[in-house]
């Protein structure tokens, strides 16, 4: 693995702006902390596909015949169509050179603050591609809420009849999302037999490349997140309310 310096790896520079005047570990005041209640309010389900989850939706009703005496009436049938949602995987690596943390005894403290970010960072992520997520413009990721409900027109999409435009048009404006989690309405979902939630695995000391190919000793840690949304029902779930709604 190779690491380069400053952007990707943690410098002498980071390590001495996390350290107080005791040379202990400093309590980072989280500015770039978010609330994201939807991820902590949302129903996450396994899916039943190894990539996402499969969903079977009515497209049609069976059509009775007003019938005649001594005449006969047509057989009839419902119709049906399936419609997989995808996961996308949120992955990455921390590396911290060995000796940097283990300056002055606060291994574990230090790799710690560094833990809590990456947390952060992904929970953030995974948030904002909830809503913004789309697959058709970047494939890596899953198809969240807006492509969804992009519409107001319903020539264009029948989700727009779940759409109500309050008439906003400037950037200033923001929306609303109503939803109802359910099994069988909208739900989080991550890829069969595997594990839900954010996963961090502490691979302890390991070998790695600088930029140039030589080598030192680093604490890796490493982070996934297998997610994907399954929006089963759209007529039910969700409303989006196009507000006229000024920002701070």
């Amino acid at each position: 693995m190779a690491v380069t310096g400053g952007a990707l790896a943690l410098t002498y520079a980071d390590w001495a702006k996390r350290m107080d005047d005791g040379y202990h570990v400093a309590a980072i005041i989280e500015l770039l902390s978010q609330t994201n209640e939807i991820l902590d309010d949302m129903l996450v389900m396994e899916g039943n596909l190894p990539t996402g989850h499969k969903t079977t939706v009515r497209t049609g009703l069976p059509q009775a015949t007003w019938r005649l005496l001594n005449s006969g009436v047509p057989n009839a049938k419902s119709t049906t169509a399936q419609i997989v949602d995808t996961c996308g995987n949120l992955e990455t690596y921390s590396v911290i050179d060995k000796d940097i943390a283990d300056l002055n005894g606060n291994t574990a403290e230090f790799r710690l603050s560094e833990v809590k970010a990456f947390l952060e960072g992904m929970s953030q992520q995974v948030a904002s591609t909830l809503i913004y997520g789309n697959q058709h413009v970047n494939p890596e990721r899953f198809t969240g809420y807006s492509p969804r409900y992009s519409t107001v027109n319903t020539a264009n999409s029948q989700t727009a009849n779940n759409v109500l435009d309050a008439g906003g048009t400037s950037n200033t404006n923001t929306s609303m999302w109503i939803t109802t989690w359910g099994s069988d309405t909208t739900h989080a979902t991550f890829p069969k037999g595997k594990i839900t939630g954010l996963q961090h695995r502490d691979m302890g000391e390991w070998p790695v490349q600088d930029s140039a190919g030589n080598t030192y000793q680093a604490y890796r840690d490493h982070f996934k997140w297998e997610i994907g949304l399954a929006n089963r029902q759209y007529r039910r779930d969700p409303t989006h309310w196009r507000q006229r709604c000024e920002s701070d």
